[in-house]
């Protein structure tokens, strides 16, 4: 257990910004030492703030500190029975172990089931041969995204704060980032109207995704006709995240972007199944929409991957076909935390906005440690309190003065994370 009780002093604060600090510097020896260095666009990627937070999780569990882990979005519900039984059943069926060819039985039968959830949840109709792609998780195939189309004189549009891979999938092709600010003020939605000329004439893609990771924001479908009707009007491709479609609250209903009329132009939308079913590990997700986009996707891919396990394509169809009594429960789990949790915060007198949407909490970083960063205080919170948290930084710089808590615990280890919490709160200055 972390330590009870302890004077958090200005010495602790500096002690907590010298390790940082030292951490990084240690990490830049290692890398001027390398033999072979890495390619540029690699150094031109943020640092990736989780890294550091596992690395510091592993330290506190060594000095022998029970760590509640609130920092990745990794879902700890137990996934749907049937749909492991079905893995297990087609895992054992020797065919299913070559290659996953284009056109093959279970390939067909995925896309064909991606079709109709689709339509059943959104009342949107696809083509199953040209208008869906099955992907090896949906972080995949919006990297590849930005590899297929993006060169290197050309802009993607990103919110930020927002999931990483959305800025680094273009780093990682060497097109051009150019940051939309995303504020509380503004709902977290960011203003079209204001990129500049200049800008939209070399801008090729624009990211979306609400409900949103981090902030927790969501959009309605009026937010979603202003930006088609946008992006029609400058030729540009929205590409809609949305992975946290089933994960809603309080009556809200989010819409997909494709409900649109006329959205198929420009628009593509990325789902998958590890938030909606708990099956992180499965690795399948999906694109959906403009089939030009989604052709040019696939052949990106083909000249990487060869498709997905065939028996995970199997368990994929008995999710998406299959009695979706699972979400509902899972979703109802996630409002008990959320309203469990948040409870907790307010009443050691950290007042947090209660989100509509994600299994996420985004809070501003408590006014009596505004002067540290979001990693100083998400590092201060794992070595004074075993709590993991994810700071806001690690989503773009407009994250600063945030974190993020992910509730994948069950209440009694969240109540435990509040109790931490408060301890640490009311330490001394």
């Amino acid at each position: 257990m972390p330590t009870a009780g302890r004077t958090l002093s200005s010495t602790s604060i500096r002690q907590v910004q010298r390790q940082l600090r030292e951490q990084a510097e240690r990490e830049l020896e290692r890398s001027n030492r390398r033999l072979f260095h890495e390619a540029n666009r690699l150094k031109r990627l943020p640092l990736y703030l989780f890294t550091i937070l596992d690395e510091l999780q592993a330290q506190a569990r060594e000095r022998g500190i029970d760590v509640i882990d609130l920092g990745m979005g990794n879902p700890d519900l137990p996934p749907p029975k049937h749909v492991v039984e079905e893995l297990v059943v087609q895992v054992k069926k020797p065919e299913n172990h070559r290659y996953s060819r284009k056109g093959g039985d279970v390939e067909r039968s995925l896309h064909e089931t991606i079709a109709r959830w689709y339509h059943q949840k959104f009342h949107v109709n696809l083509d199953p041969a040209q208008e869906v792609l099955p992907l090896i998780g949906s972080k995949e195939g919006i990297s590849h995204l930005s590899l297929a189309f993006l060169n290197h004189d050309d802009i993607a549009l990103v919110p930020n704060p927002t999931y990483p891979v959305h800025f680094n999938g273009v780093v990682m092709a060497g097109g051009i980032l150019y940051n939309l600010p995303i504020h509380a003020e503004q709902r977290y939605l960011p203003d079209l109207h204001a990129v500049p000329r200049s800008v939209l004439k070399q801008s090729k893609l624009l990211f979306l995704s609400y409900p949103h990771n981090p902030t927790t924001a969501v959009a309605d479908l009026k937010f979603f006709k202003e930006t088609i009707a946008w992006a029609r009007q400058h030729r540009i491709m929205v590409v809609h995240d949305f992975a946290y479609s089933d994960i809603v609250f309080d009556g809200y209903r989010a819409p997909s972007i494709l409900e649109v009329d006329g959205a198929k132009e420009v628009a593509v939308e990325f789902h998958t199944l590890s938030k909606s079913y708990s099956l992180p590990g499965l690795r399948l997700g999906f694109g959906v929409g403009n089939r030009d986009v989604l052709a040019s996707l696939a052949k990106t891919k083909s000249y990487i991957d060869f498709g997905i396990f065939r028996a995970v394509q199997w368990a994929a169809v008995k999710a998406l076909a299959g009695p979706q009594d699972y979400v509902h429960w899972a979703v109802g789990t996630y409002l008990k935390r959320r309203n469990a949790f948040l409870a907790g915060l307010k009443q050691v007198g950290w007042n947090v906005p209660m989100p509509k949407a994600t299994f996420y909490v985004w809070a501003k970083i408590p006014l009596k440690f505004s002067a540290l960063t979001s990693l100083e205080f998400a590092t201060l919170l794992v070595q004074e309190a075993g709590v993991v948290i994810a700071p806001g930084s690690g989503f773009g710089e407009y994250g600063e003065g945030f974190v993020r808590f992910a509730l994948v615990e069950p209440e009694p280890r969240l109540g435990e994370a509040v109790k931490r919490i408060a301890r640490v709160l009311q330490m001394e200055d």
